[in-house]
């Protein structure tokens, strides 16, 4: 059976908007970065990164003044971002099992190092808990800048940025290197108003608490990495005042695709504007996507990408448009090769 046929679109919301373009949401199902095999159903998350030291990567400036006496913790948005990773994985509902270690693997050490688990460490870690293989937090680093100033008005602003970076790894019991390395990173804003200091900081999380959820939205976002997930995109498709394109407009707005479609196909056909046909063309290229036959897609933008482009030329906004949505038809084609073999692995 074709897995693409039982994942590919989601539910589509419609919205229409002037010009003749008519907007529409989508989800598409992604295949993760990470391939697993087929024996991998039990997963166990674990924690190899060192925290770093308290007076490192925090810079707290009130009222134009550094505080030189700035310290935050960052071993529990370790221990955050690991478990909110496991959290959704395991919501995913792609391994049978996900399990958290909740200790620390190192104790010692620096944490600009990055340490890989070796093969016996990976071993010990799956027969002891009864599981497959390993994601490992192997190295994280916070930046945080607090920022305190007084924007007028009798008001304070309160600004926070988390920076993260790490390294995360995928180990098998039975190989000697990783299956996979992920670089991770990403950051984070808070920011606040208030007439006083003292209301400002109870706006703003403490240092502690602002590392804590970095490390819990980085954790459930590198989720994706490691399963199949859902994605909300947009597409588009061109309306007119005439009849037909009317009638066409309707079956879509109901995702009734088919009927659209040779009504689309008719005037594609009978119509002697290549502005028009490309227009159309690019209709069909999203009844076609819509149901799933990504080379058919793929094919109808080509064609309509050329039809802009002979008409209006190559750096007409439509001709670029087109030229996009090919490319993101080509990836869509390239990524459900993987996630057939992902959710495959899993049948």
């Amino acid at each position: 059976m074709n897995i693409r046929s039982i994942i590919g679109i989601g539910l589509s919301v419609l919205l229409t908007a002037c010009g003749g373009i008519n907007y529409v949401g989508i989800e598409t199902c992604n295949p993760g970065e990470v391939t697993f095999p087929p024996q991998a159903k039990k997963i166990l998350m674990v924690n190899n990164a060192l925290p770093q030291p308290e007076d490192s990567g925090y810079t707290y400036t009130l009222l134009g003044v550094v505080q030189d006496t700035a310290t935050a913790k960052t071993d529990s948005a370790l221990f955050d971002l690991c478990k909110a990773c496991g959290r959704s994985i395991l919501d995913a509902s792609y391994f049978e099992d996900v399990l958290l270690l909740h200790d620390p693997l190192r104790e010692k050490g620096r944490s600009l190092s990055d340490i890989k688990l070796t093969q016996e460490q990976v071993a010990d870690l799956c027969e002891a808990n009864n599981v497959d293989a390993v994601i490992s937090l192997d190295k994280m680093l916070f930046s945080m800048n607090r920022k305190i100033e007084n924007i007028g008005g009798g008001f304070l602003s309160g600004k926070i940025k988390v920076k993260m970076n790490g390294i995360m790894r995928v180990y098998l019991p039975e190989r000697i290197q990783p299956l996979a390395t992920i670089l991770i990173e990403d950051s984070v804003f808070f920011e606040q108003i208030a007439d006083n200091l003292r209301l400002l900081n109870l706006y703003l999380p403490v240092a502690d608490d602002a590392l804590r959820i970095a490390g819990d939205y980085l954790g459930d976002k590198v989720a994706s990495y490691f399963v199949p997930h859902w994605n909300e995109e947009n597409r588009w498709f061109y309306s007119s005042a005439n009849s037909r394109w009317k009638e066409a407009m309707a079956y879509a707005s109901a995702g009734n695709w088919d009927e659209a479609k040779e009504i689309w196909k008719l005037l594609y056909q009978s119509s002697s504007s290549d502005t028009k046909r490309a227009k159309l063309a690019s209709n069909i290229a999203l009844t076609e996507e819509m149901q799933n036959r990504l080379n058919e897609a793929y094919d109808w933008a080509g064609k309509a990408a050329n039809l802009f482009q002979k008409s209006e030329g190559t750096e007409s906004d439509n001709t670029k448009l087109l030229k996009a949505y090919q490319e993101v038809l080509r990836l869509r084609i390239q990524s459900d090769q993987k996630l057939n073999i992902q959710i495959g692995n899993k049948d």
